[in-house]
């Protein structure tokens, strides 16, 4: 389980994050909506370890979450807001160094499977610098996928997807917490929170405004 208790995240005199209260049991998958600055990244950030907050705390499993304990690191699996990659290795390399790097066994049977997932075999052996911005978050989720994980968090992973692709996301976020992960993601995209999340949480000016189902939060608020 996920859980934040008073969780929350200054810079200066600025609160990003106000104190947050959330508990993510695993196999339930929890969308975060809001404008651009209302906090959704901030909280992502904290969740996995890779910010630290400035109130309250952040645990995973019962543990403190960060990102200096390699027994966490193995265990979560991030797309973040930027798209990072290695420019010289191609789709392909990309998945077989994490399928490596994680220890997957079948590697090459699993690369192949996450390439056809995620519509990529086409361009297997393009380079990131010959990908659109859509091929390139295909591959990272794709690279996300591809590792031992169960906790999965997303950064607007719907953001530059095209609509056939923003539908396979929707399944294999339903798929996921059908395995047992616990999925925790941002996104502008009504839709896909309705569709692919279990509780919703609204964000304005880094205050949770609106918590509770899909239909329950997004009555609540107009995005």
């Amino acid at each position: 389980m996920l859980r934040m208790v008073g969780a929350g995240r200054s810079f200066g005199e600025r609160a990003a994050l106000c104190p947050v209260d959330l508990e993510v049991p695993a196999g339930t998958c929890v969308a975060l909506l809001g404008r651009n600055g209302s906090g959704k990244s901030t909280l992502l950030r904290l969740a996995c370890g890779r910010d630290r907050p400035t109130t309250g705390t952040v645990e995973w499993d019962g543990s403190p979450m960060t990102e200096d304990d390699p027994r966490l690191r193995r265990r979560i699996a991030v797309v973040g807001d930027t798209l990072s990659c290695y420019p010289d290795l191609t789709v392909r390399q990309h998945l077989e160094l994490v399928a490596i790097g994680h220890g997957v066994p079948d590697a090459d049977a699993r690369v192949q499977e996450a390439l056809e997932r995620q519509r990529l075999t086409g361009r297997q052996d393009a380079r990131p610098g010959a990908l659109s911005s859509g091929q390139l978050q295909s591959m990272l989720l794709a690279a996300a996928l591809l590792r031992p994980r169960d906790l999965l968090i997303l950064d607007e992973p719907e953001q530059r997807l095209d609509p056939a692709a923003r539908r396979r996301l929707r399944d294999v976020l339903r798929a996921e917490t059908e395995r047992g992960t616990t999925v925790l993601f941002a996104t502008h995209h009504q839709e896909l929170a309705r569709e692919a999340a279990d509780r919703v949480l609204v964000l304005e000016d880094g205050v949770v405004i609106a918590d509770g189902s899909p239909e329950q939060a997004l009555a609540r608020v107009e995005l």
